[in-house]
């Protein structure tokens, strides 16, 4: 029988003849595998719904072309685009501007880093081979899957954070990612952080782009947690309209370590936010919550893998979707639960509220366990918002416009009340009560 192989896409040859381009201006190899890397990629293509963790979510069919890397703004430009760049800027915060997947300096705050924290632009990093970069990548699992893979071959910037053991800060670390311009482009930006045992540590991440532009971001967030520490996070995507926005969260928990991390969604035609954590040491506390809010035309995707390999592990995860005109919501859930792993303790949720009769919402939340005294859980709903509460509202003098959006708010409001720190959890409110705003 005739071997059958899938025809090669327009995007698919397109990224390997940007990929034979830029590889001519790329460092050693010897500091990241860029070449193992999209030789990965080119063997698995863009996923489609053939492909089980992609089901829901087709990339094959919905990245027509591939856009070109983009260069390093000039300042004007960038700094006009920064201007405009709102998400998180009320909250008191040292900031890393990115602007197009580069690092802007200029527009940045490198030289308030606090002590006890260290900041290294990646394309300075690369250039010198630093040894943090064999740190990168800490989950085996976000290694196999082919979006990330694609962000280590086109690898254009980014930033090392090392931590002190021990150190604590009340002020967060902001990374702006900013995207500007007239012509499509793509970006592939690496933020590796090292929380040190008993350190802890606040990131926000935010990513804004024009509505209009068609282009391609790909980042991802490594992070290692040592013993005792605690990192919090929690990420905004407001990006363009027309945006294709590929996101990867990588986590790697050691003994008695914390985890708080929240995505919330408004932005993009098309978003998938992958979230690898691997429970390597005992006793860990993790909260991984996500929220979307989606209007016409839109697709969301949140995918999570919790794989808990030690003892005593407790997780909690909370994932709320808002559908209006005809969304498409996406969440992919699984618990593994190592034969190890004993006394783990997994709860996994995913909620969806249906404001109109053309969204849809995909859930598959899904458990894999080996050991015998655990107590793991997961659950999904889906439905229309309660007309008892709504009627409730309405009996008390308020429009139903009015009711409906606070029963929204409530709704949503679950999933960003875990977020520790005071000005962010404000400004996450915000951004739910400014979407809802804008339905008019």
């Amino acid at each position: 029988m005739a071997d059958i192989a899938n025809l090669r896409t327009s995007a698919e040859t397109g990224l390997s003849t940007l990929f034979e381009t830029a590889r001519k201006g790329f460092g050693s190899e010897t500091a990241i595998s860029r070449e193992e890397a999209f030789r990965f990629f080119e063997a698995a293509g863009l996923p489609s719904r053939r492909v089980e963790a992609f089901k829901y979510t087709d990339l094959r069919a919905a990245m027509q072309e591939a856009a070109p890397p983009a260069e390093t703004p000039a300042l004007d430009l960038a700094t006009s685009a920064v201007a405009a760049a709102t998400a998180f800027s009320a909250v008191k915060a040292v900031r890393l501007t990115f602007v197009n997947g580069h690092l802007i300096r200029e527009l940045s705050d490198l030289d308030r880093v606090p002590a006890g924290v260290s900041v290294s632009p990646l394309n300075e990093a690369l250039s010198r081979g630093d040894a943090r970069l064999k740190n990168l990548a800490p989950v085996a699992q976000a290694r196999e899957n082919p979006i990330y893979q694609l962000n280590t071959a086109f690898l254009a910037d980014g930033a090392l954070i090392s931590v002190e053991a021990g150190a604590k800060f009340e002020t967060p670390l902001h990374l702006r990612f900013v995207g500007a311009g007239a012509e499509g482009f793509s970006t592939a930006t690496r933020v590796l952080v090292e929380v040190a045992d008993g350190a802890e540590f606040t990131l926000l991440e935010t990513h804004e782009g024009p509505n209009g532009l068609t282009y391609q971001p790909n980042d991802a967030l490594d992070v290692h947690v040592g013993k005792h520490a605690a990192f919090r996070h929690a990420r905004i995507n407001r990006e363009g309209d027309k945006a294709i926005a590929l996101s990867t969260i990588s986590v790697r928990l050691d003994d008695e370590s914390r985890l708080e991390t929240v995505n919330l969604v408004t932005g993009a035609v098309l978003s998938r936010h992958q979230i690898y954590m691997h429970v390597a040491g005992e006793n860990v506390n993790a909260v991984v919550n996500g929220a979307a809010m989606l209007g016409d035309g839109q697709l969301a995707d949140s995918t999570l893998l919790a794989d808990h390999a030690a003892v005593g592990g407790v997780g909690r995860e909370m994932f709320k979707t808002v559908i209006d005109g005809d969304a498409t919501g996406v969440f992919q859930g699984k618990i593994i639960v190592r034969q190890i792993a004993q006394k783990t303790d997994g709860k996994m949720k995913s909620d969806c509220l249906l404001l109109s009769d053309e969204g849809q919402m995909m859930n598959k939340p899904e458990l894999e366990i080996f050991a015998d005294d655990v107590a793991c859980g997961h659950g999904a709903t889906c439905g229309a918002p309660d007309q008892d509460l709504l009627f409730y509202l309405m009996a008390r003098g308020l429009p139903k416009p009015i009711a409906e959006s606070l029963l929204v708010q409530a709704f949503v409001g679950e999933a960003v009340e875990s977020v520790t720190h005071e000005g962010a959890r404000a400004a996450l409110i915000g951004e739910i009560e400014a979407w809802l705003a804008s339905r008019g």
